[in-house]
């Protein structure tokens, strides 16, 4: 139990005297960059970095089907921000990824490199990449995706049998139209062929090894690659684990955790009372949310319905600076019937949210074996058992119930082999709870994991503006130093609205 603020700072303090050295990657490549990748202008997808760094970006090439190396081919759309330091101070490359699965990582390159400790942006390259099946990399459509786009939406929480049937229908729709819409590279889509698209990568660039920061998703593709490559992966930091089961499992233990962030956000709410006007208990902030989410199931303002509701929520419950926008939006709709300050800014059925739901639900399906349509209902069930209104917005991976292709293998992740890996999460994530950081350090014996205490959000690496976090993992990256024992840092707590 971390009991003052001082504490986690001694013990950062500590893990870093008493850390282990990392070699580091090769500060010049073993060989020439390979002509397969070359760089010029970047799409307007990406946007300018700050002078005088410059962002560029350029196509690869690789095979769709790797036992067909013959066959179809799709190109991978890469971005890359040199380094900004002298050659003495570069360490090599650093591939990041977004999340997802589905996220476009192109522009990333630039948006959270300028996030980054200025001392990680002078060591290192930072590349960006789109993973296939997204943004500009062969993505996925799957059509209207069993009516997902619709608005309103279908309620995404059944409540009877005729609607948990209805339910299990949208799922069979979705799962067939994935099929027709990218029909034979569906087992392709997979986070291991990624993993082996990111050593491509590697590879053009003429790398020995590659450091790697993932977020979310990008911490499963991250121990993917550790997995099938441990002695070509660098330094690599995991923040917001996703834990080493299947996506399913996963998706239920979000959905839990969801349950317990939501009810944090009532009693924060009404600790606030006179800022929101929502009631002075968690119960009466509870039954604001749900005449919102009842009134807009039964009448839909806009094709704003139940469903958008509850995507609204699950999105506001992940960052708590989002949770006064959506206390206001509540107090909003129950005023004057209005929905704007809850809807979202981007359009739910765009070009870019279609093509990440259609690679989220396609990358997961190819992960690993599916449920059965008959746990899927035993689950929601029993999910409603523990709360009758829960955020089912998560659970994307219910429709490999009725999924056209049967991976044989789950995806293999982390390896004894790699080199300690740096994880990080914060306390109380509900995105990515805690407990799969812990599943996944286990599976990467030397690893050491920091923990952000008395935090909500999920993201925290150059994200929470915490310095004993940044500190560990820029020392990890720069310096290659390993902590003595996982470390822990004091987190903000809840904000003040």
């Amino acid at each position: 139990m971390i009991t003052a603020a001082r504490r986690p700072a001694l013990l950062c303090a500590l893990a870093a005297s008493a850390a282990a050295l990392l070699p580091a990657a090769p500060a010049h490549a073993a060989a020439p960059p390979a002509p397969a990748l070359r760089f010029g202008a970047c799409p307007d997808s990406v946007p300018d970095p700050p002078a005088p760094d410059r962002v560029e970006c350029g196509e690869l090439s690789v095979p769709l089907d790797r036992s067909h190396p013959e066959g179809r081919r799709i190109d991978i759309a890469v971005s890359r921000v040199p380094a900004s330091g002298t050659p003495d101070e570069r360490r090599g490359v650093l591939l990041v990824n977004p999340g997802g699965p589905g996220g476009s990582g192109l522009p990333y390159a630039v948006t959270k490199r300028a996030r980054l400790p200025e001392s990680v942006r002078r060591a290192y390259d930072v590349i960006g990449f789109d993973p296939r099946g997204t943004g500009r990399s062969a993505p996925a459509d799957c059509g209207p995706m069993g009516g997902l786009f619709d608005a309103p939406g279908q309620d995404p929480v059944p409540k009877d049998p005729a609607a948990e049937r209805g339910y299990l229908d949208s799922l069979r729709r979705t799962a067939d139209d994935c099929a027709t819409g990218v029909g034979a590279a569906l087992p392709h889509l997979s986070t291991t062929e990624t993993a082996r698209d990111m050593d491509a990568i590697r590879a053009a660039l003429g790398e020995r090894k590659i450091g790697y920061l993932g977020v979310s998703y990008g911490t499963y593709l991250g121990a993917a690659y550790a997995a099938q490559f441990p002695h070509r992966t660098g330094r690599m930091v995991l923040d917001s684990v996703v834990g080493p089961e299947d996506w399913y499992d996963f998706d239920l233990r979000q959905s839990r955790a969801l349950l317990r962030q939501r009810d944090t956000f009532f009693r924060w709410t009404a600790a606030h009372e006179k800022r929101f006007g929502l009631g002075g208990s968690a119960a009466a902030v509870r039954a604001a949310y749900q005449r919102t989410r009842d009134g807009l199931a039964d009448r839909p303002v806009d094709g704003f319905g139940a469903a958008e509701f509850d995507r609204t929520v699950y999105r506001a419950l992940g960052r708590t600076e989002r949770w006064a926008g959506l206390a206001d939006g509540i107090r909003m709709y129950l005023r004057n019937g209005t929905v704007a300050p809850l809807r979202p800014a981007d359009p739910f059925g765009g070009a870019a949210s279609r093509t990440y739901e259609a690679a989220n639900r396609t990358v997961k399906c190819a992960d690993g074996p599916g449920p059965t349509p008959a746990r899927v209902t035993a689950d929601i069930r029993r999910i409603r058992r523990l709360d009758p209104q829960p955020v089912l917005t998560g659970m994307e991976a219910s429709v490999c119930a009725y999924w056209h292709h049967r991976p044989a293998h789950r995806t293999a992740l982390g390896s004894p082999a790699a080199p300690p890996v740096l994880l990080i999460a914060s306390e109380h994530d509900p995105v990515t709870p805690i407990a799969g950081a812990r599943g996944l350090q286990r599976r990467l014996p030397g690893s050491r994991l920091v923990t952000l205490h008395h935090d909500y959000s999920h993201g925290v690496f150059a994200s929470r503006g915490n310095g004993c976090v940044d500190g560990t993992a820029a020392a990890y990256l720069v310096h290659g130093a390993v902590p003595a024992a996982d470390v822990h840092c004091a987190g903000p707590g809840l904000p003040t609205p």
